[in-house]
């Protein structure tokens, strides 16, 4: 196995072009699973940990551009007000060990259905940032990034450089069951997130399909009926929750069976949607 370790962007993107079948590694927390239990023997490993653009996150024309390698630990502290949701998320992810090392970018590369950070970006309307050496950048929004079952949109010579989330203008809520309280894959998770000023709710479904999703129908059912001056219609929010199970299309697993993951679903839905409706109303009252 060759290890390639580049210092630059520049010599990131040049490594990958050169060697496209080069797995990218940054915290390790996906990749040297699969390694040391022998789920794939890649031909080259390209080390990102020296890139040091790849750390950088910022506010750029009113969004925030977050670098592939900013760990979960970083998402938490200091982005936990414009991003509340991915920073919600970020806080379920393993242990404070993988919290330091893992990252956002890692996890889209990743692509399993069970990313923590899935959801949240579904539900705020995420786009990626990728980059090739000879074609320049390609911004993928993240219900187009997501190709099948750990697989994603990038071309063998792209790499993901950041992810670009707009800051939160209502509330949002990331909701995860898992097997036990703590260190644990998602059995199922969702997000959601209000969208006051365009009178909409976005939507993520994790764990429950062979890639994240959003559940469109349930979406177009509240842009249609919710009043944002309003109590939240208890009837309105079970017809949500309905339709976001019915977006799922889950599998049994040793982590859960495919009806135990629909009922979740709709449960999740229909419990966040309230905690960040009661938000919304609390914040106009206020």
């Amino acid at each position: 196995m060759d290890f390639l370790r580049p210092t630059t962007w520049a010599e990131a993107l040049a490594a990958k072009a050169d060697r496209p079948d080069a797995v990218p590694i940054q915290g390790g927390t996906d990749v040297m699973v699969e390694i040391n239990m022998d789920v794939r023997r890649p031909a080259a490993l390209l080390d990102l940990n020296r890139v040091a653009e790849l750390r950088e996150r910022s506010l750029v024309d009113g969004v925030w551009r977050v670098g592939a390698a900013v760990p979960y630990t970083t998402v938490i502290e200091e982005l936990g007000g414009p991003l509340p949701g991915l920073a919600q998320a970020a806080r379920t992810v393993g242990s404070p060990q993988i919290r330091n090392r893992g990252s956002v970018g890692g996890n889209l590369g990743a692509a399993s259905p069970a990313g923590d950070s899935h959801p949240p970006l579904l539900a705020a309307d995420a786009v990626v940032e990728v980059e090739s050496h000879g074609r320049g950048v390609r911004m993928i929004p993240a219900a187009e990034f997501y190709l099948g079952v750990k697989r994603n949109a990038l071309e063998p010579d792209e790499l993901i450089r950041a992810v670009h989330v707009r800051p939160a203008t209502g509330p949002q809520y990331f909701s995860k069951v898992g097997t036990r309280n703590a260190m644990v894959i998602a059995v199922c998770s969702f997000a959601v997130a209000l969208h006051p000023l365009e009178r909409r709710v976005g939507t993520g479904i994790g764990s429950a399909a062979p890639t994240p999703r959003r559940a469109l129908e349930a979406e177009e059912l509240l842009a249609r009926e919710l009043d944002w001056a309003a109590p939240l219609d208890p009837a309105l929010a079970r017809r949500f929750g309905e339709l976001c199970a019915a977006a799922a299309a889950p599998i049994d697993d040793v982590r859960g069976t495919a009806a135990y993951r629909v009922h979740a679903v709709g449960v999740m839905a229909r419990r966040t949607l309230t905690w960040a409706w009661n938000d919304h109303m609390g914040r106009r009252a206020a």
